[in-house]
C-alpha cells in the first residue's frame, strides 16, 4: 500500500502492493513517475464478468440524503457495468481469461451491528464473511465483488493509515479469495477532489473497480511494481461517462491514461 503515487512510501506500504484510492493531492500528481508505466500480467486470478454487490453500511443509508446516494451509487453500477470503460479493460485479457461485461447482482443495507467511529479493514473483513455465513449476502463466485459503503462521520483504518488522511478507497481479498472493496465517505477536501460528494464517489468507485477487476489479489494480477495498479497511475485524473464521473485508467496499449 501507498500513501501516494509516485512519492515516499510509509511503513505500512512496503508489506502490500498499493491498493488504494490516494488522497487528492495535485503537488503529487506533478511529480514524474518513477518508470514509464507498464503494467505486467503476475499470474493471478483476474474478475472476467465482475459481479457487484453493494454493502451500505450503517442506518444513516436510510436516511434522505444518504438513501439518495446510495441509490445513485446502484444506477452508476447498472450503467458502468456494461459500459466502454470495461470493454476497455479488455485489452489486460489473458489466455482462458477474457474480461468482458459484468452486472450488480444486488444490494443490502446493514444497519446492526452499526460501525463504530473508527472501524479497522479487520472489521470489515470479518462483517463481510459473518454476513455472507448469515446467508445476509449472496455466496461468493470467482466473479464476485463485495463493495462496501461507509456512512459519514466513520473513519477507516488499514495497516495503520486511515481514510481521509492517507486513502479515500481500497481493495482487497481474503485469505480463501473473497473479493472487496471498502469506500469510506468522502467527507475532506482530500477524498472529493473539488467534485461533488457524488461525483467523488463514483470516481473513487470507478478507480477501485478497475483496480478490482485487473488486480482483484493486489499485486498478483496486473500490476506495475514502481507505479502500482491501473487506477494509481491515473489518480484523479477524470473524464464523464454516461453521465457519470469516472477515473481515467491506465491503458499498456495506448501507452497513457484513457
Amino acid at each position: 500500500m501507498a500513501t501516494k503515487p509516485r512519492s515516499k512510501k510509509s511503513a505500512a506500504a512496503l508489506q502490500h502492493p498499493i491498493r488504494i484510492v490516494p488522497l487528492h493531492r495535485p503537488e503529487a500528481q506533478r511529480i514524474a513517475a518513477a518508470a514509464t508505466p507498464q503494467l505486467t500480467y503476475r499470474g493471478g486470478p483476474l474478475l472476467t464478468a465482475v459481479e457487484v454487490f453493494t454493502v451500505f453500511w450503517g442506518t444513516e443509508w436510510k436516511q434522505a440524503e444518504q438513501s439518495a446516494i446510495a441509490t445513485n451509487m446502484n444506477l452508476f453500477f447498472d450503467y458502468i457495468l456494461t459500459s466502454a470503460l470495461m470493454s476497455q479493460l479488455g485489452e489486460y485479457s489473458v489466455p482462458g481469461k477474457n474480461i468482458g461485461h459484468g452486472k450488480r447482482t444486488g444490494t443490502a443495507t446493514l444497519a446492526s451491528p452499526a460501525p463504530n467511529s473508527s472501524v479497522q479493514d479487520s472489521a470489515i473483513r470479518q462483517l463481510l464473511q459473518q454476513e455472507i455465513a448469515a446467508k445476509n449476502l449472496p455466496v461468493p463466485s470467482p466473479n464476485s465483488l463485495y463493495f462496501f459503503f461507509l456512512p459519514p462521520s466513520v473513519q477507516v483504518v488499514l495497516g495503520g493509515s486511515a481514510s481521509c488522511r492517507e486513502f479515500c478507497g481500497y481493495h482487497d481479498s481474503t485469505s480463501d479469495n473473497i473479493f472487496y472493496a471498502v469506500m469510506p465517505y468522502p467527507g475532506c477536501s482530500g477524498c472529493t477532489g473539488g467534485l461533488s460528494v457524488v461525483d467523488a464517489l463514483t470516481s473513487t468507485t470507478s478507480h477501485e473497480l478497475c483496480e478490482a477487476i485487473t488486480d482483484p489479489v493486489p499485486g498478483q494480477g496486473w500490476y506495475d511494481d514502481s507505479n502500482g495498479e491501473i487506477g494509481d497511475i491515473c489518480a484523479w485524473k477524470t473524464r464523464t461517462l454516461g453521465g457519470h464521473t469516472i477515473q481515467l485508467e491506465w491503458s499498456n496499449k495506448a501507452g497513457s491514461c484513457v
